[in-house]
């Protein structure tokens, strides 16, 4: 498998081999749907509370009598029936949203998302990618000059300077191999991979 290697500009100067283990597997949809499902459901804080009629705060007193009204009979204003009244089923903080996924899966998920997008030509190689400060302004020139608005980049080590330039760009994330997670993978339009980062994705996922 071939990818682009980009330059300052942006363009394609020439043509990197990568590893067919990693960018080069068949597209699986149902499993890189399995991972991003798994991975945002593994995210959720699972702290979120309602009350039932036990814990709303409400007069137990019967709110009118029982016959004679007209009404529906009611026995206190926490019913569920009632505005204001408790829920019958509520979500409750000690809730589990945690999904397993098996290390081999996970592996193949990856490398199916790899290969998709280099496929697609979302997916491009640079020899690396430094700054001599810590600027927004210098990172965001960089990228503006490669005409690239929405992108991941996966760079072998993320040191201060570029991380403090990124971390207030809209639509840029810059990560190391390990943090590379399948959601941002399929949101941004454009990946770019460090020479260096390729190597420890093959490790990682091949």
């Amino acid at each position: 498998m071939q990818l682009e290697l980009l330059n300052d500009q942006g363009l394609a100067a020439s043509k990197v081999d990568a590893p067919e283990t990693v960018f080069g597997r068949e597209y699986n949809e149902d499993l890189v749907h399995q991972i991003v499902v798994a991975y945002r459901a593994n995210g959720r804080q699972g702290t979120r509370a309602q009350k039932d009629r036990e814990q709303v705060r409400h007069s137990t007193k019967k709110p009118f009598k029982q016959k004679g009204t007209g009404r529906a009979r009611a026995g206190m204003t926490s019913s569920p029936l009632w505005r204001g009244g408790g829920r019958i089923f509520p979500n409750m903080p000690d809730e589990n949203f945690t999904q397993k996924i098996n290390k081999k899966m996970y592996r193949a998920g990856m490398a199916s998302i790899f290969s998709q997008l280099a496929r697609e030509g979302r997916l491009a190689v640079v020899d690396s990618l430094t700054l001599e400060s810590p600027k927004t302004k210098v990172l965001a020139d960089k990228f503006k000059a490669m005409n690239l608005q929405s992108v991941m980049v996966i760079a072998e080590e993320v040191d201060e300077n570029l991380y403090l330039a990124s971390r207030n760009l809209v639509n840029v994330l810059i990560v190391e191999p390990r943090y590379a997670d399948p959601v941002s993978l399929v949101h941004y339009k454009k990946v770019i991979v460090t020479k260096g980062a390729m190597n420890k994705l093959q490790e990682m996922f091949a």
